[in-house]
């Protein structure tokens, strides 16, 4: 037997095992099979004298009390679908078809699973699109997604294949397979996304549609060859995601005054930045969502598209067939827009198309990769747009990262420590820390918010720029507040920690 280990392996301690609300096999013993599946439960995880409960129903005080009696503890209940309780309990009671009980997968399955190295096309089709590997395809996608993941990494190794999902910007583990599922997994994922399967020495990029409860949820796959195998990367991206408002971004009072002028004018550019995964595009389509109105004409330009946005006209870039930034954005301009937003400025003619369109006109949103809000100012340098053109065409730019919250079930005020203190002298003499309880699967965090940093484009910026001064000189000349103060704003309103604002905006400043 290879055991298929997952977050609830009774191997690991504590609340990791809530991460996946995954039958936890070392407890079942304990509690017995007859009343788990008799009253549709199963357990999870056990802390102290408490013992969790997955159940459908979380206010069933009658089955708490059985428990309770059951087991002679303390009994907590956590939610789980439908889907899952069903396929939990047909483990406990070995009826589930790829796993054996306890979360193994069978050596029985083997030889219907496992593809040997020279194997023909047709053998791998046909394995990789076995009841079993859709089955743990199925399991591992839709409990990314219900786990609010944004992102599904596969890993292979030299023993085995470690999958790990990405949840509030950190990769947690999620669970281990054997190494022989690796060819029929990775060959799966890869049908599903149009690649070619006989392909495995060089990178590829695809896209999967996928249905979870009646929702259509884009993916995008990525594939790398690595010395032990492929590693496979699908980013989920949920299209039917509401869009949220400016205000449920974490900005403070000050900068959404500023953004909201800003966003209101008739022509210029207003830019974004930040590292991939720091926020850019939901902070794109609040502005565009506060400004969308039936008397003007919004369109966009994305790779890919993130959010359907009613009211405006999305346009997805597609360089397989020659549509690219700069080509649409040619094209869009002929189309009488009001507002255009360019996903991404990354090469020099779309940045001077992009400028021009502020000059004649247009409110133009866009992003890019900058640490900082003054660096932008290097970086269309670098794209060959003149400084007067800068000077006259940019309203403003925003650099943004996303901090995690402090879970407020269970954060303590603890002083900080010598080290906090040298990375961040000005701190309190109490500040927030993370604790961890199961109200946040033991991590001490729930959820994001941003910190922002906020340039306007004044008369003395302005200047500076057509000067030739340095970023320095123009941080200086702005007095804006940068990340870290507004991080500090939010650290002393018990919504972050100072280890959680090092790692974001003071480190990666420092890199």
């Amino acid at each position: 037997m290879v055991p298929f280990r997952s977050a609830a392996d009774p191997g690991r301690k504590g609340l990791s095992a809530l991460d996946e609300l995954d039958l936890n096999p070392a407890l079942l013993d304990e509690v017995g099979r007859d009343i788990c599946i008799r009253c549709r439960t199963y357990p999870v995880a056990m802390t102290g004298n408490v013992l969790f409960f997955a159940v459908q129903n979380v206010n069933d005080e009658l089955l708490r009390e059985a428990l309770q009696l059951r087991s002679g503890k303390e009994v907590e209940f956590r939610k789980a679908d439908g889907p899952t309780l069903e396929y939990q309990i047909k483990r406990i009671s070995g009826k589930a078809g790829a796993l054996e009980e306890g979360g193994i997968l069978s050596d029985l399955i083997k030889s219907e699973v496992s593809i040997q190295e020279g194997s023909s096309l047709e053998e791998i089709k046909k394995k990789s699109q076995s009841e079993p590997v859709i089955k743990l395809v199925n399991n591992l996608v839709n409990q990314a997604i219900m786990e609010i993941a944004t992102d599904i990494h596969i890993e292979p190794g030299e023993n085995l294949v470690k999958v790990r999902y990405r949840k509030d910007g950190m990769l947690k583990d999620s669970m281990e397979l054997p190494k022989w599922v690796q060819a029929s997994l990775t060959s799966r994922i890869k049908i599903l996304a149009e690649l070619d399967i006989a392909e495995k020495r060089l990178p590829q990029d695809g896209r999967i549609k996928w249905m979870h409860e009646g929702e259509a949820i884009d993916m995008r796959v990525s594939t790398l060859p690595t010395r032990v195998g492929e590693k496979v990367v699908i980013r989920i991206l949920k299209h039917m995601e509401t869009v949220g408002n400016m205000e449920s971004l974490g900005m403070s009072s000050d900068v959404y005054a500023i953004i909201k002028q800003l966003i209101h004018r008739p022509q210029g550019m207003l830019f974004v930045t930040g590292p991939t995964g720091s926020g850019k595009s939901s902070t794109l389509y609040a502005s565009l969502r506060e400004i969308l109105e039936k008397d003007i004409n919004v369109s966009t330009i994305e790779d890919p598209i993130e959010y359907r946005l009613e009211g405006a006209n999305q346009v997805q870039i597609n360089d397989k067939a020659g549509l690219t930034f700069a080509g649409a954005l040619r094209s869009l301009l002929r189309q009488d827009p009001d507002v255009i937003m360019v996903g991404e400025i990354r090469d020099e003619e779309t940045a001077a198309i992009a400028v021009q369109a502020a000059q004649t006109g247009h409110l133009v949103f866009s992003t890019l990769h900058t640490n900082d809000a003054a660096s932008v100012v290097t970086r269309l340098l670098d794209l060959k747009i003149k400084p007067f053109l800068i000077s006259s065409a940019v309203l403003g730019v925003m650099s943004q990262r996303l901090v995690r919250k402090l879970c407020q079930a269970c954060f303590a005020m603890k002083p900080p420590t010598a080290e906090e203190k040298m990375f961040l002298p000005m701190l309190p003499d109490l500040c927030p820390t993370a604790v961890g309880c199961p109200a946040c699967n033991g991590t001490g965090y729930r959820g994001r918010t941003g910190i922002f940093e906020l340039l306007q484009f004044d008369t003395h910026i302005r200047e500076a720029i057509l000067g030739g001064k340095s970023e320095a000189h123009i941080k200086k000349t702005s007095n804006y507040k940068q990340l870290v103060m507004d991080g500090m704003d939010k650290l002393k309103q018990n919504i972050t920690s100072a280890g959680e604002l090092i790692r974001v905006a003071v480190m990666e400043a420092q890199t």
